[in-house]
């Protein structure tokens, strides 16, 4: 499966698009986590654990999406974006969402 945010590979032509595609994953603040934010906000610094969060649900979002589009026949995603939401207090969301394709190389 190609993932890409480009709108259009080179050496490759877009067969047929099938439709958008997307994942979620809504994680919410570990009370620890939350308590060594607070302490490191006072010193300053990057905040791993909240770091480590958002990249496991960026992952997670990710896996949704190529299910979605190997579920319908793509072998490939373009134009592929990343949004971030506040869902409720302590709680977020990372959407992404592309296009689903299939491809076939211009090369043979």
């Amino acid at each position: 499966m190609i993932i890409t945010s480009l709108e259009y590979l080179p050496a490759m032509t877009v067969v047929s698009h099938i439709g958008l595609v997307q994942g979620s994953s809504v994680r919410s603040k570990h009370a620890g986590r939350d308590f060594m934010a607070s302490i490191k906000s006072i010193f300053g610094g990057e905040l791993l654990g909240y770091t480590e969060l958002l990249h496991e649900s960026r992952e997670e979002a990710l896996d949704r999406m190529i299910k979605q589009a190997q579920g319908i026949g793509a072998d490939a995603v373009l134009n592929v974006r990343f949004s971030t939401s506040s869902i409720a207090a302590g709680a977020a969301e990372i959407f992404v969402y592309g296009s689903a394709v299939q491809m076939a190389d211009d090369n043979g």
